[in-house]
């Protein structure tokens, strides 16, 4: 097994990482200066839900995102829960993407707070560092938003770096210092380790990047699988990714034309709950919300119809394929026979299933992760709803 020395690979991009500091806290301080210098959590108010995101003071306290609430509130009683707005956080998100498209050569929109750009080449102008600089301010000024910047030779050191700048700082690592800079570092810093993993290399004594760097690749891929070349390259500062450029997908659907025209409701709602299924987890799969959902029917003499509702940003099956249902009952009033059903999610933004969180319990969030979990591992049909299942792929 032969890998490139990080040398090989060092030097020749440059790449800057965004991260707004503690995006809704920060958002929801712009239309609210009185949660300033407090600790604050945005959350679900009734207490059975799971901590979306919090400030820097109430991390203090050992509060941190995914935590459940009622867990938050016995760590820092003094904590302002607020329920958060995603089309606040949307509207502030697009206007920083806004600043960036306007100027960037060439970015990519990695999450509703996060943004990469790929500067490579403009330091024979007038260096990346000045550039990312500016921009920085320029976003602060336009928007009023804490954020922290990282810029080094590829997206993982750059995102570490932001991370390593924070709050509302920004740090640079250029390449003959990105050794000597994550050595030091925790392996909690890498992306890709989370509790499950990190648990494992603190037990074999691993605590630094820097020791983490050290173990042979062999041994990593035997203990951690492929993900744990990824991670070994990752701690040695090797990271080939491109920023992709920023597409925004505006909806995402699914259609099904039966072999024969049908009046069956029952095979009619089967089918229904079965595409939405389908299509939430394409959504979560690309970490995307809706907040828009249209359900389409064509009758046997063409004519096609259609109902949308406006809801909450979510991306959990229960939610939409109940609404989905109702959109079908009101819709479907003639009786006549049904050539066609379809359902579409529009209005998506970027976002993890966690920034949904401000009112499902953390054991349904679970439950969506570890069903994902065995999708991802034995293909989308491992699990599926009974009702969605078509008779002839029982």
């Amino acid at each position: 097994m032969f890998f490139s020395e990080p040398s090989e690979n060092i030097a020749r991009r440059s790449i800057i990482h965004f991260d707004l500091d503690s995006f809704f806290v920060s958002v929801e301080r712009l239309i609210n200066s009185r949660l300033n210098g407090k600790p604050v959590v945005i959350g679900s108010l009734s207490g059975r839900g799971v901590v979306s995101s919090c400030s820097y003071e109430a991390r203090r306290y050992g509060v941190h995102s995914a935590m459940p609430m009622k867990m938050a509130r016995q760590l820092c009683a003094d904590a302002i829960v607020v329920r958060g707005d995603m089309d606040l956080y949307s509207k502030y998100s697009n206007m920083v993407t806004e600043i960036i498209a306007e100027r960037a050569p060439v970015y990519e929109k990695a999450s509703i707070d996060e943004h990469y750009i790929d500067l490579t080449g403009m330091d024979r102008f007038f260096g990346c560092l000045k550039w990312a600089q500016e921009l920085r301010r320029e976003i602060i000024k336009q928007t009023g938003l804490p954020i922290s910047s990282g810029l080094s030779v590829n997206k993982t050191v750059s995102k570490i770096a932001t991370g390593e700048a924070k709050p509302n700082g920004e740090k640079e690592v250029p390449g003959q210092l990105v050794r000597p800079f994550l050595n030091p570092l925790p392996i909690s810093r890498i992306p890709m380790i989370g509790d499950k993993t990190f648990h494992l290399l603190r037990s074999m004594g691993v605590a630094t990047i820097g020791t983490l760097s050290q173990i042979p690749p062999e041994m990593m891929e035997k203990v951690l699988g492929k993900n744990g070349i990824e991670i070994w390259k990752k701690a040695n500062g090797i990271d080939t990714t491109p920023v992709i450029p920023y597409w925004e997908q505006k909806s995402i659907s699914a259609e099904r034309t039966f072999d024969a025209d049908t009046t069956d409701l029952v095979l009619l709602n089967n089918t229904l709950v079965g595409m939405v299924e389908k299509i939430t987890y394409e959504l979560r799969r690309e970490e995307k919300l809706t907040s828009c959902i249209t359900v389409k029917i064509r009758y046997s003499n063409f004519d096609t119809h259609t109902l949308q509702q406006r809801i909450p940003y979510t991306s959990f099956d229960h939610k939409l394929i109940d609404l989905a249902k109702s959109l079908f009952t009101r819709l479907y009033q003639r009786r006549m026979l049904i050539r066609l059903i379809g359902v579409k999610f529009s209005h998506l933004v970027q976002g993890t299933p966690q920034l949904n969180l401000f009112e499902d319990t953390p054991e349904m969030v679970r439950l969506y992760q570890e069903i994902d979990r065995m999708r991802k591992r034995y293909g989308k049909k491992a699990v599926v709803r009974a009702v969605g299942v078509r008779k002839s792929e029982l």
